[in-house]
């Protein structure tokens, strides 16, 4: 091997040395600036040495000399000192201030290199995070994060300083600039942001893992999205739950909420993080959801309210009960209504029967307008009235549903709405361009659903003629998917979306005396749309991200939430619904309190949340004529048309 120079081997040092950045850049100067000093400092020395006689002060020592080439190489104005002097000194003078100029220009250019890169640092978000308690929410889906940020505002209300810190691996300006624009007040509550892997330990550290109260991992895809990128979502979540639990060694008091797709990932998940990790399935709450609101209309209005921290919210709450049973529990409470029990083994009971007797160490779940205001009274705060049940059940028909679009929800959907549905109803899909997949799983779920027909329409929705054709008005229920092809994005679908909304209102507007009684459920991804839906005259609106990200930002306030949202969010068990005050009272209309409805509702084995008044139904500022908890001595005019909303184990 030939052998290096010694230059070539000056050179490598050289190199090395200022490779190591701006520290290197200013050692270099400053030893620049000192051997100029002293070579220029001895040079004009010797030159007093040799002739004092050409400086203009004879008595200059050597040091003097120095401190002028000092002053000269600081500022080049200096040089007028030597004006007068002889020519050797004017030289050295000139060399002094020219090396000052080039060495202050150098100077001011790494300064100015060394703020650029210090300021272009801090706008990725790379410094370390010194927060306590806070919520830390992982990746970045601006719609999901807007509305999690919007419900923790909320919730943090009561809070003189809360924090909400985001890592995700975007730019922090792009994340700060959006934040600004959707959420110009944020009262409160702080946000950070920081850039980074949320699967790195490095970046995990960044956003102190180690000290927040609880953590939400977002998925990399939206619902809409291609099986592909939903798996390798999973996997990311997975890799990032994997991190946390490896960087945070104390779990205690601790919860990881996440969003998985796939069903076998969630279980695995769940068994190996039984107490850090809580699982999340968007594609199958939102379907739940979807149907459970065509069976009651004003539905969606509730549950906008209870999964939100802008209303009234579901608390655990533990008394010393003395005995009390559940029947008179509700008229212990000055706010709120129980929902059901905690027992101390955690196991939950909606709903329960009226008659059970409640232990001191159970918890009840109790819907109120905030936990402050929840108070267990020694005796009862109201009395109701005892009325006479009028005794008559709903009945229910053989149905037919059109489902309008074609997503992963939808197998979710039709399966849903056989549990629901008589035998021997009907469920058509329409789609314009079907592919052979969604033509093969439309006709699977027609032979496994075998109690209901399953039908393929291949029109476009779109197309005006197209939706006549069908006669939408002599439907049930109409629900419309958001989704779409392969590629579009939320603005896209939700354009589609109010276009088929618009065509329907005027074929309904065409034929009012048949439209009447068909429901109509829209499903929106954007919630900055939901003004232009209501605009086109529909009553049940289901924003997708609103409804996910508020049960993302309850689950990762208080876990046990997740156990309630598994039991309502089913056929099984106790549902919410909105059933006629016509289905408890005799005598209508009359005058009745909150409390007369609780009274008469659990004779019927349910619970009374509140009323829906028909009248009031258009009017956004009434909230759609529903009221959650009202006061239990308030009074209400029913008619046979208002409803009264019920928590209950069916729909009849």
């Amino acid at each position: 091997m030939k052998q290096a120079t010694l230059k070539q081997k000056i050179r490598y040092r050289f190199d090395s040395f200022m490779a190591r950045g701006g520290a290197s850049i200013f050692l270099s100067l400053l030893f620049v600036f000192l051997g100029a000093l002293l070579l220029l400092g001895i040079l004009r020395g010797i030159i007093f040495a040799l002739n004092p006689e050409l400086a203009v002060q004879w008595d200059k020592n050597f040091v003097d000399n120095v401190y002028i080439v000092f002053i000269q190489l600081m500022d080049p104005g200096n040089m007028a000192q030597d004006i007068d002097s002889g020519t050797p000194y004017r030289l050295v003078a000139i060399l002094g201030g020219t090396a000052g100029v080039i060495m202050l220009s150098a100077l001011i250019a790494f300064i100015t290199t060394a703020l650029d890169q210090k300021i272009s640092e801090l706008k990725r978000g790379r410094s370390k995070v010194i927060e306590d308690d806070h919520t830390l929410i992982l990746g970045w889906n601006e719609q999901r994060v807007i509305e999690i940020i919007r419900e923790l505002i909320i919730a943090n209300e009561s809070e003189d300083d809360a924090c909400v810190v985001i890592l995700a691996d975007e730019d922090k300006e792009h994340m700060d600039d959006i934040l600004r624009l959707r959420l110009p007040s944020t009262l409160s509550t702080r946000i950070v942001t920081r850039s980074g892997d949320i699967s790195s330990l490095a970046s995990l550290d960044i956003a102190s893992t180690e000290t927040c109260k609880s953590a939400i991992v977002l998925a990399t895809c939206n619902d809409a999205d291609p099986t592909e990128a939903k798996e390798a979502s999973d996997a990311h979540v997975i890799q990032t739950v994997l991190a946390i639990t490896r960087h945070r060694e104390n779990t205690d008091e601790f919860a990881i909420v996440v969003e998985i797709f796939n069903q076998t990932y969630r279980e695995v998940v769940e068994k190996n993080f039984p107490d850090q990790v809580v699982t999340v399935n968007t594609l199958d709450i939102l379907a739940k959801i979807l149907v459970q609101t065509s069976r009651s209309v004003g539905l969606s209005v509730v549950y906008n309210e209870i999964l939100s921290f802008d209303g009234c919210e579901m608390y655990f709450h533990g008394a010393d009960w003395n005995g009390v049973t559940f029947a008179e529990l509700p008229f212990r409470f000055p706010d709120g209504v129980p929902l059901g029990i905690r027992a101390a083994d955690g196991s939950l009971s909606l709903n329960p029967a009226t008659d059970v007797v409640l232990k001191d160490d159970d918890e009840i779940l109790i819907l109120a307008d905030d936990d402050s205001t929840i108070e267990f009274k020694a005796a009862s705060v109201a009395q109701p009235k005892d009325y006479d049940l009028e005794g008559s059940r709903q009945q229910q028909g053989v149905e037919k549903e059109l489902i309008l679009g074609w997503t992963e929800k939808a197998p979710i959907v039709l399966r849903e709405y056989a549990d629901y549905v008589n035998e021997g109803s009907r469920i058509d899909v329409m789609l314009s361009d079907p592919t052979e997949k969604n033509i093969s799983e439309i006709k699977a779920l027609d032979e496994e659903l075998e109690d209901i027909s399953v039908q393929l329409i291949e029109s476009n929705r779109l197309n005006r003629d197209d939706l006549m054709s069908v006669e939408p008005f002599t439907y049930d229920n109409i629900i419309i998917l958001a989704g779409g092809q392969e590629g579009m994005d939320s603005r896209q679908v939700d354009s589609e979306n109010i276009v088929t909304l618009l065509m329907l209102r005027e074929i309904f507007r065409g034929n009012p005396d048949q439209s009447g009684r068909t429901k109509l459920i829209t499903e929106v991804l954007d919630s900055q749309n939901s003004p232009l839906v209501a605009e086109a005259g529909v009553k049940d609106v289901i924003i997708s991200n609103r409804l996910v990200s508020m049960i993302l930002a309850q689950v990762s306030e208080s876990t046990g939430i997740k156990d309630v949202y598994d039991d309502i969010f089913q056929e099984d068990g106790s549902e919410i619904y909105l059933k006629p005050a016509a289905l408890y009272f005799k005598s209508l209309p009359a005058d009745f309190t909150f409390a007369d409805m609780i009274r008469i509702a659990q004779t019927r084995g349910e619970i009374c949340l509140g009323v829906k008044i028909k009248a009031d139904e258009n009017n956004a500022d009434s909230n759609n004529g529903v009221q959650l908890i009202p006061p239990k001595d308030k009074s209400f005019r029913l008619t046979e048309i208002d409803s009264l909303v019920v928590l209950s184990e069916d729909e009849t």
